[in-house]
């Protein structure tokens, strides 16, 4: 079965939350629904926008913006497996849309044994044709894992920040780089 867009929008959406608001002081986006920020509404309308303005978000524009800033633009939606397309375009929408290529073109890279790509996150016809070329599980096993990487990082980070000296979230990146190795092999 072929996991279309909408399907892979449908996903996010649930993962998001929809038709939940939030705004929560923890939450680095700010004023949130269905996973579109107050940033990202800005920049989708060219115009300042307000916390209303993202509360009042219908679903037919947050599935536009999800197409258009996260599937299309970048080149997301030419990656040929279903599996690590719907990976990579979620860890844009979650990441933003260059960590996610920087991570697909290390993926190359990594399994390569060599650079093949220059990684500069934008993922155009030499990238997707070094992906779609190549072994998918094991691009999505690599992306997977610097996904992993960098949610220990955020937890480890934010812990640091917070001065925060016995706390198990200090041991997330280390934890976290030990599974990733798993997915790595």
């Amino acid at each position: 079965m072929t996991l279309t867009t909408d399907a892979i929008i449908d996903t996010i959406l649930r993962r998001e939350g929809w038709p939940r608001y939030t705004d929560r002081p923890s939450d680095r986006g700010g004023p949130t629904k269905g996973g579109i920020t107050l940033a990202t509404l800005t920049s989708w309308r060219k115009r300042p926008v307000t916390a209303a303005d993202v509360a009042a978000l219908d679903e037919a524009e947050v599935r536009a913006i999800y197409r258009a800033r996260y599937i299309e633009e970048p080149g997301f939606a030419d990656i040929a497996d279903d599996a690590l397309r719907a990976l990579v375009i979620d860890s844009g929408v979650n990441h933003g849309p260059a960590r996610a290529g920087t991570w697909l073109q290390e993926a190359v890279n990594d399994l390569a044994g060599r650079p093949l790509l220059r990684v500069d996150g934008a993922v155009g016809p030499k990238t997707l044709a070094a992906v779609n070329s190549g072994d998918a599980a094991g691009l999505w096993r690599s992306v997977f894992a610097q996904r992993m990487r960098f949610y220990g990082q955020i937890i480890t980070g934010d812990a640091r920040k917070r001065g925060r000296v016995e706390d198990d979230a200090l041991n997330a990146a280390g934890w976290l780089n030990r599974l990733a190795e798993f997915m790595d092999a």
